[in-house]
């Protein structure tokens, strides 16, 4: 009870109550105003696992020809049809040459994974991602890189050319890693090196100028000669160590603001996105020239906590907190993705509560990253190839993910989750996330508009209003399990103007009831006339008469 009494007290301070003429309270989060944005900003990412997204030639492993030719799952370029999700863009994990299944520990930087095709088979991958107005990002694995690596096996050597390219030491310095793992490694040469993750990846060093050379050119690589649009880049916290802080040194700060200088000169438009996996308050430092933006790990817990416990307290705190804190809307949004444990099962198999946390972050701000196979409630926990099995297609032998035999084994769900039968179900999981992401392709208020909390008669209900120019979507979401009776919804002041409005839900295409707003902006006790279903959300457009 004293946690949720510090909570609320926590929301007022943030936001401010005020009275209205009943005597209830008015939620009133400070107007924002419009910001610059970028193409990232009306972009919703589509995460890959090459190896499992779909096989093209009976090996059991995806690979890049398979992803062309699911390209029209992800994007038809066609509006009229209702068989793509709409993506506009693409973030493959790992694809150059590693000797494990994950990609992590690279080989050779500059060459595809001969799992999954070739360098050739990537371009043409490129190509046809961009006839179809679909942005392209890459893993970029600068922390460290396989123990196999011929620059590693040169520097265990005594190399003079390589070896300072890692961190040696004749004795084990005896510290451990952030999460208390071992980080000093023994080689069959006497000598200990360092690698934060395990032995099988040593960590690059970069105090030595050739190695941030090396690896600066292979960003240019990858930005010319393969034509990617930017860079998705692991675990950017570690990049240079200063005794035994291994994370978030000044140095690593300074590392990425080259970075940043390097490939905005190489390709001005590309875009990289950070991996900074920490609270909110570490991850802004990784922004300000460093990164265009990083993921927001709390932002993502709190959907799912929120969720979770059928109420938006969480959620609606966190956003007052973190709205004006980024540059505007510079943050990237996801539920789960390659690391954690898949949202069906954070949420116990609960399709409901997977189709209400999908329906959160696909209409704020930010920009959305859906991990494959989340749109389908696909399963998995830990350990990690369980959260990383092939994708299921239909409920057809191997989910229709190859002719082959799967390098991992399926699901138990696909046939009952699978693209074929939850595209034909108008109200699967499948079907609510291409609804929505159409609705933030074709509204710029859901893209790059404004955002502001409003208040509700109803605790369960998150309320907000995104605003663009002369449009208004106001975004209703049912947190509980119960039908809601029209509940009225109030703001103290808003962006929009003076004047009546009418009201369209775009989801079930219904005119409501009209909206009259004060000189303020603002409008008190206003009641759609609208029942409003348990885990529901509802997006419902202004336009002023």
């Amino acid at each position: 009870m004293k946690k949720c009494i510090l909570i609320s007290i926590l929301i007022f301070l943030l936001t401010g109550c005020s009275e209205n003429s009943s005597g209830s309270s008015i939620y009133s989060e400070p107007v924002q105003q419009q910001g610059e944005t970028f193409w990232w900003n009306e972009t919703v990412f589509y995460e890959i696992f090459v190896r499992s997204f779909y096989d093209s030639d009976g090996d059991g492993i995806g690979d890049i020809q398979g992803i062309i030719e699911k390209l029209d799952y992800l994007n038809d370029n066609d509006p009229q049809t209702t068989t793509d999700l709409g993506i506009t863009g693409i973030w493959l994990m790992p694809i150059s040459q590693s000797p494990s299944y994950h990609g992590y520990d690279v080989v050779d930087y500059t060459t595809i994974e001969e799992d999954y095709g070739t360098n050739a088979d990537f371009q043409e991958l490129i190509a046809e991602c961009h006839s179809r107005g679909i942005k392209v990002i890459v893993d970029n694995v600068m922390n460290h890189c396989s123990n196999q690596h011929p620059w590693f096996i040169a520097s265990a050597a005594g190399d003079p050319d390589y070896i300072d390219w890692y961190r040696w030491s004749d004795t084990n310095p005896g510290y451990l890693g952030p999460w208390g793992q071992p980080v000093w490694h023994y080689h069959n040469s006497g000598q200990y090196y360092y690698g934060l993750f395990w032995s099988g990846m040593p960590d690059l060093n970069f105090e030595t100028a050739a190695v941030k050379d090396e690896m600066f050119d292979i960003a240019t690589f990858w930005l010319q000669e393969m034509d990617v649009d930017g860079f998705r880049c692991d675990a950017v916290k570690h990049i240079f160590e200063d005794g035994s802080q291994l994370e978030n040194t000044d140095e690593t700060f300074a590392f990425w603001q080259d970075f940043n200088d390097h490939y905005k000169s190489v390709k001005p438009e590309a875009m990289a996105v950070g991996e900074a996996w920490d609270e909110t308050a570490i991850i802004l430092q990784y922004l300000d020239g460093r990164f265009d933006f990083c993921f927001e790990f709390d932002l993502a817990n709190s959907i799912l906590n929120s969720v979770n416990s059928l109420s938006p307290l969480n959620i609606r705190s966190k956003m007052a907190e973190i709205r004006d804190l980024y540059p505007y809307h510079q943050y990237g949004t996801f539920l789960t993705n390659h690391d954690q444990n898949r949202v069906y099962d954070v949420f116990d198999g609960d399709i409901d509560k997977a189709k209400l946390a999908g329906a959160v972050y696909l209409t704020l701000p930010g920009i959305p990253y859906i991990y494959y196979g989340e749109e389908i409630g696909m399963k998995g926990s830990k350990p990690d190839p369980d959260i990383r099995r092939p994708m299921q297609w239909t409920s057809g032998a191997n989910a229709g993910f190859t002719t082959g035999s799967p390098w991992h084994n399926l699901n138990n769900n696909y046939t009952q989750y699978n693209v074929e039968d939850l595209q034909a179900d108008d109200n699967s999981i499948w079907n609510l996330y291409r609804t929505l992401i159409q609705h933030r392709s074709e509204e710029p208020a859901l893209t790059i508009g404004t955002y502001q909390a409003i208040s509700s008669s109803i605790t369960s209900i998150y309320a907000f209003i995104r605003q663009y120019e002369n449009e208004a979507i106001l975004v209703l979401t049912n947190f509980s399990t119960n039908v809601l009776n029209s509940p009225d919804f109030s703001a103290e002041s808003t962006n929009l103007s003076v004047g009546d409005y009418s009201v369209m839900d775009l989801i079930l295409q219904e005119d409501l009831q009209n909206i009259s707003i004060d000189e303020n902006g603002g409008f008190e006790n206003w009641q759609p006339l609208l029942l409003l279903e348990g885990q529901t959300i509802y997006l419902l457009k202004l336009l002023k008469l």
